[in-house]
């Protein structure tokens, strides 16, 4: 990982209108070593670029021509469930930033902002604009040195912890597919992650789980906090979402396999007021957690100084080892249980119904799933936990059964779940009971 830090940071800048064509600077030399690094670990990986362009004028004109840019993923294929796929992600563009002189309205802000905010934060909210010697006349000078961007841990490090993960696993066979993916285009409105995420989508693609490892290079904070112990994983709701899903087994394994790291779970879907390439997926209905340090150093990040000198490569290392752990456990695991029929007619057709009843006495908690069909499968555990609770408190192995009784159990005051177990002890996701969403069961008129 470390070699692989110093090669992205001495491409310069990764913008996307860096060079296309220079063979050692820019994004398009970038894009080329990530890909045949990747192509040369295992003949198993299927690595290819996907293309896609962004036009000029986007993104509040910070794009001041057309340009072409490419993802570049590696697919190691599956052996049983070849269309099931789990993602990890980064991304391999960089941007340095530099703020407008404040004019109109923009003063007017300023003024605002500055008589409740530090300077050190004001910036972070104010316009800014990449420093790029190709960006045409603008109201500031850049020189060459000033427009180095050399986005090492951000990020250079999540870009090195997806290949080296690549070429680890590549070594090895996995029952779903497992998919590598360095993203273009992260610093400019998640581009490249929004091509992929609605090809998914489109195509149908059954994707069980994104991991996106975005900054997980920095261990030391501005204000010299460091916590190089800890890893943020954020996950955007409702309760039982699937991102919380995943990130509930991301800290679970990870925790157990590498108990030198403690996994933060943040209930939301990014820092406040930040975004990543999880999110697009998120939105097309995936489950897709970011992964970050726990002490990210504001003034290096989007500057020149995000260097290889001031990145953690131990730090990295161990959040690639959780990565590692929940892909291969997930890549290794049964399919979740299903727990929802869903109505095929009637006046409610489309409509789910979850397999969970008070039972006839009315007291109780009983709940049934559909049989997993995998030759491996060895049972069913249930889990429990209390609603306010961020994980799963209880479990109960209850064998290779498809319903299970849980006596003077409210399912009013408990939140409850499945997961299918293979004969290796590999988990699936938990599969949670949720409230059915009737359609047209209330409208604005007749709710009270």
């Amino acid at each position: 990982m470390a070699a692989t830090l110093k090669t992205l940071e001495g491409f310069g800048t990764r913008y996307v209108l860096s060079a296309q064509d220079d063979p050692a600077h820019g994004i398009g030399a970038a894009k080329r070593w990530i890909h045949d690094e990747l192509q040369s670990y295992s003949p198993r990986l299927e690595v290819s670029y996907q293309d896609f362009a962004i036009q000029k004028g986007a993104h509040q004109g910070q794009i001041i021509r057309d340009v072409e840019l490419s993802n570049v993923i590696a697919l190691l294929p599956g052996t049983i469930h070849r269309d099931r796929f789990v993602l990890v992600t980064g991304h391999y563009d960089s941007l340095a930033m530099v703020r407008k002189p404040y004019t109109g309205e923009e003063q007017i802000v300023a003024e605002a902002v500055r008589r409740g905010v530090e300077e050190a934060e004001e910036r972070r909210y104010l316009k800014i604009l990449p420093r790029e010697n190709d960006l045409g006349p603008l109201d500031f000078e850049a020189t060459a040195a000033q427009s180095i961007a050399p986005g090492v841990t951000d990020d250079g490090s999540g870009t090195a912890a997806v290949m080296e993960l690549a070429r680890v696993m590549s070594q090895y066979q996995f029952d779903k597919t497992l998919v590598f993916i360095a993203f273009a285009a992260e610093e400019v409105g998640l581009s490249g992650s929004l091509t992929y995420s609605a090809m998914a989508k489109q195509t149908g693609m059954q994707i069980e789980a994104v991991l996106n490892n975005d900054i997980i290079g920095s261990d030391v904070a501005g204000n010299g906090q460091s916590a190089t112990n800890v890893l943020r994983l954020f996950a955007a709701g409702p309760e039982d979402s699937p991102a919380r899903e995943l990130g509930r087994y991301v800290r679970q394994i990870g925790e157990r396999l590498v108990p030198s790291m403690h996994v933060n779970m943040v209930f939301r879907g990014d820092r406040f007021l930040r975004g990543g390439d999880h999110a697009p997926f998120v939105k097309q209905g995936y489950a897709a957690v970011r992964l970050t340090s726990a002490s990210e150093n504001y003034e290096n990040q989007h500057t020149t100084t995000d260097t290889f000198a001031n990145t953690s490569v131990p730090y990295a290392a161990r959040v690639a080892r959780i990565n590692g752990a929940a892909l291969a456990g997930l890549a290794l695991a049964l399919v979740p249980p299903v727990l929802n029929w869903t109505w095929n007619s009637g006046p409610h057709k489309g409509g789910h119904i979850p397999l969970l009843t008070r039972g006839k006495s009315g007291y109780d908690a009983v709940l049934h799933w559909l049989p997993n069909t995998e030759p491996d499968l060895a049972g069913y555990s249930v889990v429990i936990r209390s609603t306010t609770s961020a994980v799963w408190e209880r479990e109960v192995w209850v064998g290779n059964v498809t319903s299970y009784t849980m006596p003077d159990v409210s399912i009013d005051d408990v939140a409850i779940g499945v997961k299918a177990v293979d004969k290796d002890g590999n988990a699936s996701l938990v599969s949670p009971y949720m409230e059915p969403v009737v359609p047209g069961s209330i409208t604005p008129a007749t709710a009270k």
